[in-house]
């Protein structure tokens, strides 16, 4: 192993200053980007898409929960995939060991659930086997087909007007390697983060930021 050079403080303060800027320009390019999706044209979902949850059937509507945006994210833990049915695909799972809590997506009126096409009772298991919370149903349906993520794991974005539901934005492959946190989960909604000093379309939801931030158990208050 070839490692770098051994420096002083001060030289090595300036090499990070150096790559500071370009950390930043990355930084701003991100956000230039995300303003790009935030006026993404939508395309409105009229398929009435069926799931299993752990009470019965619900549809894609009430994966929303009541909010106004929503994140689906198609993991593989499906019957004659990998290790079915002891855990889903190890790239699945490292997504999953890494989603923070939703209290925080929850309280910008955005809620993330995972699909996949194992039973609930199996599904049940394997996430109180894994520690994870997340809300995850079961596709009955063509979903996945319609949505691009029948062969590969993905995430789609959507928001509701009402009842009529678009979908807004789309991520696979290395894209899904940076989800997991707030901020990634926010920055692929057509609404953001909601922040003030986000550039998005007039009329848009925003608030201060840190006005918003909260303890996960405090968010109602």
């Amino acid at each position: 192993m070839k490692t770098p050079p051994v420096v002083s403080a001060e030289e090595w303060e300036a090499e990070r200053r150096n790559l500071l800027v370009q950390e930043k320009e990355l930084t701003r390019a991100r956000d230039a980007l995300a303003a790009k999706r935030r006026r993404m044209p939508w395309v409105r979902v009229d398929k009435p898409y069926v799931f299993e949850g752990p009470d019965g059937e619900v549809s894609l509507l009430d994966l929303f929960a009541g909010r106004r945006q929503l994140i689906v994210y198609r993991a593989f833990f499906d019957p004659g995939v990998g290790d079915w049915p002891h855990r889903p695909c190890a790239g699945c799972s490292l997504v999953a060991d890494q989603v923070a809590h939703t209290a925080h997506l929850n309280a910008r009126d955005t809620t993330l659930v995972f699909v996949s096409r194992g039973p609930q009772a199996e599904i049940a298991r394997m996430k109180d086997r894994m520690d994870w919370t997340m809300p995850w149903y079961t596709m009955t349906d063509g979903f996945d087909v319609d949505h691009g993520v029948d062969e590969w794991h993905g995430h789609n974005a959507f928001i509701r007007e009402g009842d009529t539901v678009y979908r807004t934005y789309f991520v696979n492959g290395r894209g899904d390697e940076v989800m997991g946190g707030t901020w990634a989960y926010l920055d692929i909604t057509a609404l953001g983060r909601q922040e003030t000093w986000e550039d998005s379309p007039e009329g848009y939801p925003q608030s201060p930021p840190y006005q918003w931030w909260n303890w996960h158990d405090s968010h109602d208050s």
